[in-house]
């Protein structure tokens, strides 16, 4: 199989800030994987977690290095290509990216979208949320409102604390959000590691008193041992994100969270994301789908296992300006993939003449 990568910068129609640090714009790669005249599509976008930021340089010179040793293997060898980039040190983004466009060759080979190959119903897939980054109550009450005005369907709200201005700062943007939209049952907190164990605690009350349905990644990673400490007393779910990459670290965060977050990048693929899934449903413990500066490429893969998904956030897509392809649909509030082979993203008419 042949690889080709080209990069693309998206813009955010609204900068999203979180506990550590905003982001306004970004540049992705886009992988274009062929094979007896048939192609497969694939993303990674830059994420930064601990010490070693996954920047979109670092994904393009692994991939680089790695395409003419994958050039022997077939787009059905996903165990002994993993294997393989695993064994080249690939970061989990670029593994992704491959792996993501191996899949979306399966279903074009198929002529079946993945959802089906898979057996998935789409009548289970819930509402995504859409994110409210940390700003000040007068901004967040203003995304609110961009928010609802661009779609009467939206159900759920995602908002972003952990500000460095500390947790009556945290308070008074949520009441501005709530009561903006006192319509939307179901609002979620993202703290992004950005409270410490006591912030935490007393956060973990008064949001239960606010309505709130759970936290996700109330501590930064590292700080596991907190977590079970919070978990023991919270009267809200906690889930973690930056915690747990892949299901290897599942078992041992069984009792100190309710749930987790999977992300593609983070994670590196499809494949690995079933296995979490999997992983995490055997515990016991709830499963989400989250997203970092993605587009629709990115999104529309992950929502073909959306009808496994408990909560989704899979909202990054739009909130771009230029966002380069079409693919999931946003029905009712939920992002649907569609009917059409592989993945069923396209280039936007505009991308695809260029």
């Amino acid at each position: 199989m042949q690889i080709r990568l080209q990069t693309f910068t998206v813009n955010k129609r609204f900068a999203l800030t979180i506990s550590r640090g905003t982001t306004a714009k970004t540049t992705n790669l886009f992988v274009r994987l062929e094979h007896d005249g048939i192609e497969g599509w694939g993303e990674a976008s830059p994420f930064s977690i601990g010490e070693t930021p996954q920047t979109t340089e670092a994904l393009a010179r692994s991939l680089q290095r790695v395409m003419p040793l994958l050039a022997p293997y077939h787009p059905l060898e996903r165990d002994k290509v993993d294997r393989l980039l695993k064994d080249s040190q690939v970061p989990s983004a670029a593994r992704s990216a491959i792996d993501m466009a191996m899949h979306d060759w399966l279903g074009h080979a198929s002529g079946v979208p993945l959802w089906h190959l898979w057996g998935l119903n789409r009548e289970n897939i819930v509402p995504t949320s859409v994110t409210i980054g940390i700003s000040t109550p007068a901004a967040a009450q203003e995304r609110v409102k961009n928010w609802l005005g661009m779609s009467s369907e939206i159900q759920s709200l995602k908002v972003k604390l952990g500000s460095p201005a500390g947790i009556a700062a945290d308070q008074a943007m949520l009441q501005e959000v709530m009561e903006t939209a006192p319509h939307i049952k179901k609002v979620s907190i993202d703290a992004n590691g950005g409270w410490n164990l006591k912030d935490a605690v007393m956060m973990s009350y008064w949001l239960a008193e606010q309505g709130i349905d759970y936290i996700e990644q109330p501590l930064a990673k590292g700080n596991e041992d907190d977590l079970q400490k919070l978990y023991a007393v919270s009267p809200l779910p906690i889930f973690v994100d930056e915690s747990c990459f892949t299901s290897a670290d599942i078992p041992g965060l069984v009792d100190r969270c309710h749930g987790i977050n999977i992300k593609l990048n983070k994670c590196g693929g499809l494949t690995e994301a079933t296995k979490m899934i999997h992983a995490a449903k055997t515990f016991g413990l709830g499963v989400m789908f989250g997203c970092y500066s993605d587009s629709t490429l990115m999104n529309t893969a992950l929502a073909q296992l959306a009808p496994l998904a408990d909560h989704l956030d899979l909202d990054s897509h739009l909130n771009l300006l230029d966002d380069p392809f079409e693919g999931a649909l946003f029905q009712n509030g939920r992002v649907v993939p569609n009917n059409n082979p592989g993945l069923g993203v396209a280039l936007r008419a505009k991308d695809a003449a260029t």
